[in-house]
């Protein structure tokens, strides 16, 4: 059963509840993560070459900066996911990756990072 089908079951009122608010959680760590990246300047008003998004590596590291496939990759596959009632991951680390990237600049990058961590342990949770 999808998680998206328990929400369809009335007898599953305490975990349609919880389902629904780590949905909400997730949103609105999304938008968190967006509003920061455009106040540290990151946030890019066009998109990357076509071909960039052909990647098969993790992160598209190969054709994407760390912020480019946050911004272009990973935003909008979430926020699809959730709009179209789609199953979502289970496993889910991202920030290690975006630590590792900013490790020079933690101090500049540390609410984005925050953020990034909060996002990761959301996908923690038994739903």
């Amino acid at each position: 059963m999808t998680w998206w089908q328990l929400l369809s079951s009335e007898p599953q009122l305490s975990i349609r509840r919880k389902i629904m608010s780590i949905e909400k959680q997730i949103l609105n760590q999304l938008q968190s993560i967006e509003v920061t990246m455009k106040a540290v300047g990151l946030w890019q008003n066009y998109p990357p070459k076509p071909e960039s998004f052909e990647s098969t590596e993790p992160f598209s590291i190969d054709t994407m900066s760390a912020e480019e496939w946050l911004q272009w990759v990973l935003i909008p596959r979430m926020r699809a996911l959730i709009e179209q009632k789609a199953n979502l991951p289970t496993a889910f680390s991202i920030a290690p990756y975006f630590e590792e990237v900013y490790k020079e600049e933690t101090e500049r990058y540390l609410p984005l990072l925050e953020h990034l961590r909060a996002l990761d342990n959301l996908f923690m949770q038994d739903i």
